[in-house]
């Protein structure tokens, strides 16, 4: 009996390429680690190249998985559209993340091998947690992603501020992730399974459910939860650990992690709670409204663009929660593309930044944008782009991820909600629009008077991002529709 019951299967050839781009991710992973005594000095710029060709690997990987979805290694992981949309978004993130990446690193004089490797490990996380079928599978994703983000806070291990970033990030999270793990092991002791589709059966054909039991579950994997996509009442970590992280770190981990973090949430809690959404949906309301207040009142008192773009991101998480409190697969498609729009946004915004911060990142006062419009006209032309979608502005891709994720409160008769959103999303235009006027209404400063000109790769890392931006604002209709055909989690 105990041999049979740990009796090993050979993996189907089709459950292999279902894991493949975690496969890719891992093995270039592992592959640079052992480049790097080799090549670090004489090539230093053959690992974000090798970097993007492994990240682009993953994708044509999702993409393939994709043609012949379904379940793999016994229902822990499920390729669906679902899976795909958020895989092809966290790994478009980590490619804009390399670009801007180059002339960070080569300008602070660090090693770019472990750096570029631990973007690998993160998004190898991501896509783990995107694509599971299980809170042990989703736990797994969630711990690999984080302590790569962790060291990646810190990575300029010399800098002060990195340091106090990164260990507020793990104390935090750690204290975080123990929540969410205490309420896997409550809902195992309820259900006696860890796999979504088999919780969420349980707990309808259940007589006498546990309701108690599950409902200590669900509130304290919500606060895992709302710590990872930095929502309120669990967001006073953000603005710190933005601060003093490596520019491109801090824009990777405000849209490729907050994006993987809330597909499990929705994975989770429209599939095995879906039945419960009764006692939870009242809890992200009310996170929805902390954060969306919070963020905004909180951006309106900084000068540090970056303490600027964390309440930001607060903010953010809180719109996108307005769609996941409406409970509904339009509310799931809408929390998807205003996520898509949103990495768009966020990562151009801050390939921009890393062009002005300067050596050491003395230059992040908002007063260092002032002139930008003379000096550059060309990328403070594709920054404003971004800045009026973070407002809403129509044709942009923020105006229809805004409008599809009120759409959706609508439905679900959230009526004050989507109202208080709306005068929050007023109260942000405030905030946005000083970084405008400092571009276009102020004399250069020191900092824009002597300013280098954008190298290629942050021309592309905010270039491609604007390009999306104008894509999901122009022609919306075709991620909306994938997402909607996605949005089924059942």
């Amino acid at each position: 009996m105990l041999a049979e019951a740990f009796t090993y299967t050979t993996p189907r050839t089709e459950e292999i390429i279902r894991l493949l781009p975690e496969l890719i991710l891992s093995a270039a992973g592992t592959f640079m680690m052992v480049l790097i005594p080799l090549a670090k000095d004489r090539y230093p710029s053959l690992f974000g190249n090798f970097s993007i060709v492994a990240i682009l690997s993953a994708i044509a990987a999702s993409l393939f998985a994709f043609t012949n979805p379904g379940t793999a290694f016994s229902d822990l992981m499920v390729v669906d559209g679902f899976a795909t949309f958020f895989r092809v978004l966290v790994l478009s993130v980590g490619i804009t993340t390399v670009l801007s990446s180059y002339r960070f690193l080569h300008r602070e004089g660090t090693d770019p091998g472990e750096f570029h490797a631990l973007i690998l490990f993160s998004l190898a996380g991501q896509c783990l947690m995107v694509s599971a079928n299980s809170l042990i599978m989703i736990f797994i994703g969630l711990e690999i992603s984080s302590i790569a983000t962790y060291i990646l806070c810190g990575y300029l291990r010399d800098d002060k501020r990195a340091n106090e970033s990164a260990l507020k990030y793990f104390l935090l999270g750690s204290f975080a992730t123990a929540f969410f793990l205490y309420g896997i092991a409550i809902v195992y002791g309820a259900t006696g399974s860890v796999a979504l589709t088999d919780i969420r059966r349980v707990l309808i054909s259940a007589a006498s459910p546990p309701v108690a039991m599950i409902g200590i579950a669900i509130a304290l994997m919500l606060v895992g939860i709302l710590f990872k996509i930095s929502a309120a009442p669990f967001q006073v970590w953000a603005p710190d650990v933005y601060q003093g992280a490596p520019t491109p770190v801090t824009s990777f981990m405000s849209a490729g992690p907050k994006a993987a973090a809330f597909a499990i949430f929705l994975r989770i809690f429209m599939t095995a709670f879906q039945s419960d959404a009764h006692g939870w949906a009242p809890l992200v309301w009310l996170s929805a409204l902390l954060s969306m207040t919070i963020g905004n009142f909180g951006a309106l008192l900084q000068n540090n663009i970056k303490r600027i773009m964390a309440y930001s991101s607060i903010a953010h998480a809180g719109y996108v929660l307005v769609a996941l409190a409406a409970c509904s697969e339009i509310g799931t498609a809408a929390a998807m593309f205003y996520l898509a729009a949103y990495a768009c946004m966020n990562i151009g915004m801050f390939a921009v930044v890393v062009h002005l911060s300067g050596k050491g990142e003395r230059h992040l006062s908002i007063e260092d944008f002032a002139g930008l419009g003379v000096t550059q006209p060309v990328t403070a032309a594709l920054l404003t782009v971004l800045i009026l979608s973070l407002i809403g502005v129509p044709l942009t891709g923020g105006f229809f991820g805004k409008f599809y994720i009120f759409k959706a409160a609508l439905q679900s008769n959230l009526v004050w909600l989507t109202v208080l959103g709306l005068l929050n999303s007023a109260v942000a235009s405030y905030y946005y629009l000083r970084i405008l006027v400092m571009m276009y209404m102020r004399e250069p400063g020191e900092v824009t008077s002597n300013i280098e000109p954008l190298p290629f790769t942050l021309q592309a890392a905010l270039f491609l991002p604007v390009l999306g931006t104008f894509i999901l604002g122009v022609f919306p209709g075709a991620l909306i529709n994938f997402a909607n055909h996605s949005a089924a989690l059942k």
